[in-house]
C-alpha cells in the first residue's frame, strides 16, 4: 500500500510539471496533499504480522500463542496446536456471533465460516473477515452473505457445511461445530433442520433485550432434544415483539442465565419421540440402535441370572456337578440319584411281610 501511494505521488508530480495551466496545477497539488495524508496513515497503521507456521510456547512479543500454549503446559489440553485442524461455522454476525468469531480467531481456530445477510455500510461478513484477518492471519476465513431461510440460501448453506476441502480426511460434515447466533425463530429452525440432516453437533444461543439474560443449548442429533423437540414457549410474530432501538436478540426463546442474580440453571433434555422433525426421528433411531449394539445383552440383575457358555455346560455334564446352587436357592424336588440310592426303611419291610401273610391266607381259603 505504501509503495503504491508513493508511486501515485510521483505520477502527480510528473503531471504537474507537464501541465502549465495554473488551475490544473492547483487541483494536482490538492491531490498530492491527499496522497501524502494517506501515506502518513499507512505508516502509522500497525502492519499485519506474518503467518505463524508452527505454534510455540516461547514467551516473546512476536509469538501470539505463548499464553494459549501455556494451557498445554498446565495439562488442561494435551495438544493445543490441534485447534488448527478444526472448523467452526457461525450463523449470524451480530452481538453474539461477532464476539464468538473474535474469540475463536484469537484462539487460532483453523477455519471459520461466517454467515449473515445484513449490511453495515458493507456486508457484515466482509467487514468481519477484514477485521478478523488483521487480528490473526493464520485463520482461514470464509464469508457467506446470504439469507439461509430461503431455498437457495439453504442449499448454499448445506453445501458449504459439507465442503471438506479444508480437511479431506474429516468424517461426517466439513465442520466440527455450528454456532447459531441468530435473532429469530425461523433461522433457528433452519439451522436445526440442516444439522439434523447432516448429523451435525451445534449450539444455540441467545440474549434478552436487556442484555443481562441469555441461554446456551448444546444439541447433539439423536442424543439430545433438537430445537423442534421442545419449541419455545412464545410462538407469536416476532416482528410485533421487537421495538425500535432495542436489541431483541432472542425474545422468542426461554432465557436461562441471569447476570444480575448470577443464576445459571442447567438441565438435560432428551429427544422427543414424537418430534415433528423427521430427520430428528431418524437420528433418534440411529442413536438407539448404536446404544443397543454397544451394550451387553444381559446386564447384572437382582435375580443373579447370567449367561453360561455351552462349553461350560458340557464340561459340567462330563465331570459332574457338586450340586451347589447360588445363594438363596434350594432344591425343591429330589434328584434322580436319591431314588436309586435311598435305603429300604424298617417300616417298608414290615408292610411287605404283612402282604405276604395275607396272600397265603387267601390261598388257603380257596383250597378249602
Amino acid at each position: 500500500m505504501e509503495a503504491e501511494l508513493k508511486g501515485l505521488m510521483n505520477d502527480l508530480e510528473a503531471l504537474k510539471r507537464a501541465i502549465p495551466n495554473r488551475s490544473h496545477q492547483d487541483s494536482i497539488a490538492k491531490m498530492q496533499r491527499r496522497a501524502e495524508q494517506l501515506v502518513d496513515l499507512a505508516n502509522s497503521a500497525p502492519s499485519r504480522r506474518c503467518k505463524v507456521k508452527d505454534m510455540s510456547a516461547e514467551v516473546v512479543d512476536s509469538n501470539p500463542y505463548s499464553r494459549l500454549m501455556a494451557l498445554q503446559r498446565m495439562g488442561i489440553v494435551e495438544n493445543y496446536e490441534r485447534i488448527r485442524e478444526f472448523s467452526v461455522a457461525i450463523v449470524g454476525i451480530g452481538g453474539v456471533g461477532s464476539v464468538a468469531a473474535e474469540m475463536l480467531t484469537r484462539c487460532g481456530i483453523g477455519r471459520l465460516l461466517l454467515y449473515d445477510y445484513d449490511t453495515v455500510g458493507m456486508t457484515k461478513t466482509d467487514a468481519a473477515v477484514q477485521t478478523l484477518a488483521d487480528i490473526n492471519p493464520d485463520v482461514v476465513l470464509e464469508s457467506y452473505t446470504m439469507n439461509i431461510t430461503t431455498v437457495e440460501g439453504f442449499e448454499t448453506f448445506m453445501a458449504s457445511l459439507t465442503n471438506k476441502n479444508f480437511s479431506t480426511s474429516k468424517s461426517g460434515s466439513g465442520v466440527d461445530l455450528v454456532l447459531s447466533c441468530v435473532d429469530n425463530y425461523e433461522a433457528r429452525m433452519v439451522v436445526n433442520q440442516a444439522c439434523n440432516e447432516l448429523n451435525q453437533t451445534w449450539m444455540e444461543s441467545g440474549v434478552s433485550e436487556d442484555a443481562v439474560s441469555g441461554h446456551i443449548q448444546l444439541l447433539v442429533p439423536g442424543e439430545t432434544a433438537c430445537f423442534a423437540c421442545a419449541p419455545p414457549l412464545v410462538r407469536v410474530d416476532e416482528r410485533t415483539l421487537k421495538r425500535e432501538g432495542v436489541c431483541a436478540a432472542s425474545l422468542p426463546t426461554t432465557m436461562g442465565y441471569n447476570a444480575l442474580k448470577d443464576y445459571f440453571p442447567t438441565m438435560e433434555m432428551k429427544p422427543n419421540p414424537q418430534c415433528s422433525n423427521s430427520a430428528c426421528l431418524e437420528r433418534q433411531m440411529e442413536a438407539e440402535a448404536s446404544s443397543l449394539a454397544q451394550c451387553p445383552v444381559h446386564e447384572d440383575n437382582e435375580w443373579n441370572i447370567s449367561v453360561v457358555a455351552d462349553s461350560n455346560v458340557e464340561s459340567t455334564a462330563v465331570h459332574g456337578s457338586s450340586g451347589a446352587l447360588p445363594a438363596g436357592l434350594v432344591h425343591e424336588l429330589p434328584r434322580a440319584d436319591e431314588f436309586t440310592s435311598s435305603p429300604v426303611t424298617e417300616e417298608a419291610s414290615t408292610s411287605v411281610e404283612d402282604l405276604e401273610e395275607l396272600r397265603r391266607q387267601l390261598e388257603a381259603l380257596n383250597a378249602d
